[in-house]
């Protein structure tokens, strides 16, 4: 492998654009069987929706003399698919005039030891009619094809019932609190003209608190409230604007050997030799418990003035250590190197801080998505033309409702996803935190804990890793997620002697989560993992501890008293040491796009030796089950940095138009500055490509079945690279239907399947593709197009909101890996993209 003395090349030519259609339109998932008796089935679900229809105005005149104004009439109704069938959700949400019936809720419950779907629908006074209409309709009409009218939507549903509360509640369902006691409510409101007056109506009625914050994100406004089950209750009959309730958030609490003066006098020595930072350098922002500015090895790269936080009554000094913690590995990364090193050493970067968290004991029930928004708004405010990142190593544990919803969105990761898409935050009143329109270039990178698995730890420690989730809001699409493995593997604190590493080296971390438990549809979490240190096992009794020789050096927090240094472990130093990696790609290419930089990191992540024994290269359902645990593994500064003669990464960002009056729109096709020649002279030599597709997405986290309109994504993107045997006519006549004429037929080729890593059935979760391909590098040579195109995404469904017009922007990352052969792939690109040669020494 040549040395890495090369820029990566950025590709400024823009792509050949062309209108858009899928090559083949998509098909509906699988219905139930019809009924054995259909007008039984008809009139059984018209029973009870006029029992349901009965019972609520019971309940209503229980509540007489209680009204809320400007309150709509109607009833919530919840629906149960069959077994193993879902419900045709859309259908139960007619958008027909200007009230009509809403989706509130949609979840998957345990009934009778099989799987269902559940929806609630708040139906309005008026339509209960028409859907008694729907079912008469089913029972006594055919179609043109002699089908039962409405049949899609009335099959699918096994009965119906009046919705209790506990038919709002989409977490866990063990975890509904259905004591008489009051605790807060993660509630979910439709965003309405008049909820925020309707909803404090409705507290002084019932006599329930309401918290201070407030969050809006796409047509849901969430707020947490105090009360019992039954006081909520209540609201079903007086307040039309509750959609969905959830559990609030509760983030997961923080709580060297050498003698202090010894410590002192190696810091000391250090902080001499630390050359001062550039003012241009790009920063990272600690959303944390805070930073201690004036510590020795602190206070070169983070003013006082830059520390922050939510809560001026807090203070911005950091009293439990966390975030100092993560300051001294933000900064300098590798600390323990920086003491092994003569001579001075250059700060890379800059540090701000904003504290998250009070001093002791934890927050009052907060929306952490909203604490979030105002962390960045209070920084931004301050500096609105640094270039920076966030890194967030505080996380909350996963409250999903059944276990095959794991991976789901939350508030709190919505709002992550939202603010990274540069969704602007306004505050009105200092207690009311909105997350508005899309702020054009304001994109935003968010790097975040994976979380930690808790002790004691199991000797097991990839099993229990396993079915140890990735935490809230590490589900988060747009943010990069972030896991720990470890290479500390050696032990000789004489404390520990006899004592057996935990991991092996370059295996998972025994403190790191994973997404091996999350359906299939979400995000593969986390993206990379960096060094989190291990555990080791005694030898006499198999207890499980930390030795110093297996944590990670850093700085410590002075109000906790003793030394200046001290050790980690977990996810939380793995994250800042991936800001300290954000922090020097965006300084070395400041040009470049959250997105990108993004991309970048896991482009140059590999998986270790230890990692890729679970699994056979040629293995695609290994891949994806390492990926669950590994992310793409462990990135590399040198690779992310720089190019190398054989080795070569070519980089473009773009905007593209997906939608178009609820159409697809266009798709861009990539024709990159590519050494067809140098490729063709190598033959059958074996090569790599790594492709890499990085976007951000608007969010719509209302749980309502994630499809259609209810889609979570705003929009989402696909990459194709051309086939060896297709010229660019074929290639687009293949992925574009309006590429070919009225009559003709989709072209055909080899698939290529079988050389990608994962293809393309697999690379497409979240809003991060990734794949490398394998094959001879003559086949290679003849593979320089890319195209990227739209898939759907909630823009499409609900075209009212579609914000296409302005283009979605998108980096794509391709490189070519000779890791063999001695070749100049380089010069090539560079001449054709004309960057100048430059060798860097």
């Amino acid at each position: 492998m040549a040395e890495r003395n090369r820029r990566h090349v950025i590709v400024t030519r823009a792509p050949w654009v062309d209108d858009y259609a899928p090559p083949t339109s998509g098909r509906e998932s699988g219905a139930p069987p019809s009924p054995a008796d259909r007008i039984q089935h008809g009139r059984k679900l018209i029973d009870q929706l006029d029992a349901a229809a009965e019972a609520a105005q019971r309940r209503k005149e229980d509540h007489d003399a209680i009204q809320v104004e400007g309150a709509l009439e109607g009833i919530y109704v919840q629906f149960q698919s069959h077994p193993g069938f879902e419900l045709a959700l859309t259908s139960l949400e007619p958008q027909q005039g200007s009230v009509h019936p809403e989706l509130c809720a949609v979840t998957t419950r345990e009934v009778e030891g099989e799987s269902v779907q559940l929806a609630t629908v708040f139906v309005p006074e008026g339509w209960i009619g028409r859907f008694t209409k729907r079912f008469e309709d089913y029972v006594s009409e055919d179609t043109n094809r002699g089908n039962p009218k409405n049949k899609n939507l009335v099959e699918r549903i096994a009965e119906l019932r009046l919705a209790t509360l506990r038919a709002l509640w989409t977490d866990d369902e063990d975890a509904f609190p259905d004591s008489e006691k009051a605790v807060w409510w993660e509630v979910w409101l439709r965003n309405r003209e008049g909820v925020n007056s309707r909803l404090q109506d409705f507290a002084e009625i019932i006599g329930v608190t309401i918290g201070r914050q407030r969050l809006v994100l796409e047509d849901r406004l969430v707020v947490l409230v105090r009360a019992t089950s039954g006081q909520l209750g209540s609201a079903l009959n007086l307040l039309d604007d509750i959609s969905e309730l959830r559990h609030p958030v509760d983030p997961a609490q923080f709580l060297a050997d050498l003698p202090a003066s010894e410590q002192g006098e190696f810091v000391d020595e250090l902080a001499g030799r630390l050359v001062v930072p550039a003012d241009d350098r790009a920063v990272t922002c600690l959303l944390d418990t805070g930073v201690t500015t004036e510590h020795p090895l602190l206070r070169i790269a983070i003013a006082p003035n830059d520390a922050h936080s939510v809560d001026p009554r807090w203070g911005s000094d950091d009293r439990r250590g966390h975030g100092t913690e993560m300051a001294g590995l933000a900064i300098h990364g590798d600390l323990a190197e920086c003491f092994l090193v003569d001579g001075p050493i250059q700060v890379q970067g800059r540090i701000e801080s904003v504290k998250i968290l009070p001093d002791s004991g934890k927050n009052d029930p907060e929306l952490y998505g909203a604490i979030t928004a105002q962390a960045t708004s209070i920084i931004e405010i301050e500096h609105p033309q640094r270039r920076r990142s966030f890194a967030l190593a505080v996380t909350a544990p996963n409250s999903a409702a059944d276990p095959s919803d794991l991976g789901q969105p939350s508030a709190w990761s919505a709002a992550v996803d939202a603010l990274a898409a540069g969704r602007a935050v306004s505050s009105a009143d200092g207690d009311l935190v909105y997350i508005d329109e899309p702020d054009g270039g304001a994109e935003r990178l968010f790097i975040i804990s994976a979380g930690n698995v808790r002790v004691p730890l199991d000797e097991d420690h990839l099993d229990r890793s396993d079915v140890e989730p990735v935490e809230d809001p590490g589900q988060a699409w747009n943010a990069l997620t972030v896991g720990a493995f470890t290479q500390f593997s050696h032990i000789v604190h004489e404390d520990f002697e006899g004592w057996v590493p935990l991991a092996s080296a370059g295996e998972l971390s025994p403190f790191s989560r994973t997404s091996v438990g999350f359906r299939s549809q979400w995000p593969h979490k986390p993206e990379v993992v960096l060094e989190g240190g291990n555990a080791a096992v005694s030898p006499i009794d198999r207890s499980i501890d930390t030795p110093p020789d297996l944590q990670i050096l850093t700085t410590r927090a002075p109000a906790l008293g003793g030394r200046p240094l001290t050790t980690v472990t977990g996810t939380s130093p793995a994250t800042a040491q991936a800001a300290y990696l954000a922090q020097r790609l965006a300084t070395e290419y400041p040009h470049l796009w959250p997105e990108a930089l993004r991309g970048l990191i896991v482009h140059s992540a590999r998986w270790t030796d230890s990692m890729t024994k679970h699994f056979s290269g040629t293995n695609r359902q290994g891949a994806v089950a390492s990926l669950r645990r590994y992310g793409w593994g462990v990135p590399d500064m040198n690779r992310a940095l720089r190019s190398a003669n054989d080795s070569v990464t070519l980089i473009g960002q773009h905007r593209i138009r997906p939608y178009l009056d609820g159409k697809m729109r266009e798709m861009h096709l990539h024709n990159l500055p590519w050494p067809a020649d140098a490729l063709g002279d190598l033959g059958e030599v074996e090569l790599q490509m790594r492709v890499v597709l990085s976007y951000f997405i608007q969010p719509s986290p209302a749980r309502r079945g994630w499809a259609q309109r209810f889609r979570y994504a705003s929009h989402g993107l696909r990459f194709d690279v051309r086939r060896a045997t297709e010229g660019n006519g074929e290639f687009c006549k293949r992925i574009n239907r309006l590429a070919r004429s009225e009559d003709e037929q989709r072209p055909s080729s080899d698939s290529d399947a079988d050389q990608w890593l994962l293809g393309p059935r697999e690379r497409v979760r979240g809003s991060l593709h990734v794949d490398h391909w394998t094959g001879p590098a003559a086949e290679l040579a003849a593979r320089g197009a890319i195209a990227v195109y739209p898939v759907t995404g909630w823009w499409k469904e609900r075209s009212a909101r579609d914000r296409s017009e302005a283009g979605v922007r998108y980096a794509l990352i391709v490189s070519i890996d000779s890791p063999d052969v001695e070749v100049d792939l380089w010069t090539p690109v560079a001449i054709e993209a004309e960057v100048p040669v430059v060798i860097e020494t």
